[in-house]
């Protein structure tokens, strides 16, 4: 039997994807989700290795918003991280995001989770994402992806985070998305 390898590739780079609002066009949470894949797909010098399932979670922190759709994508390329955020930026306003305080409900929402082995503190974008390890909507779904996965920061295998998101409200969409 032939296994996949996931070793963390220097060009890796993961994006987390998630979603709690239809977008004014009227497509639902899950619809826009699969639009962004395929706008990522379009980023000049990257291609799309692998998504994950989409899962559907609770708000974090709690406050009452609809559940969420959450995913993650591994893209292969090598890009300026601030470049790529300006782009998954972008995205986000074209699906109808607009910024206004933490934690609000969206139409589409965006992070870059890591980039290869980069450890990146300042400017903009911060990498790793300074809170994927303790996110369960970021973990299981990246778990999909890649296994493998090791923060850059501790070297600790992703394994290692399962423990402590336990008891976060996330379970797989049991329905395909279609779009």
């Amino acid at each position: 039997m032939t296994m996949l390898q996931y070793d963390t590739m220097p060009d890796d780079t993961i994006i987390a994807v998630g979603a709690n609002l239809p977008r004014e066009s009227g497509e639902t949470a899950a619809m826009t989700c699969r639009w962004a894949v395929r706008q990522l797909a379009c980023l000049p010098g990257m291609r799309v290795v692998a998504t994950s399932r989409w899962y559907e979670s609770a708000p974090v922190p709690p406050s009452g918003q609809p559940p969420y759709v959450n995913g993650v994508v591994r893209l292969s390329g090598q890009v300026d991280p601030a470049w790529l955020l300006a782009r998954l930026h972008e995205i986000e306003a074209e699906a109808g995001r607009r910024r206004t305080v933490a934690n609000a409900a969206r139409p589409l929402d965006l992070d870059i989770i890591s980039m290869g082995a980069l450890v990146r503190l300042v400017p903009d974008p911060i990498v790793p994402h300074p809170r994927a390890t303790v996110r369960a909507f970021v973990l299981l779904p990246l778990r999909d992806v890649m296994p493998d996965w090791r923060d850059p920061v501790s070297g600790q295998e992703l394994a290692a985070f399962l423990p402590g998101v336990a008891g976060q409200e996330i379970t797989p969409m049991s329905d395909p998305v279609r779009t």
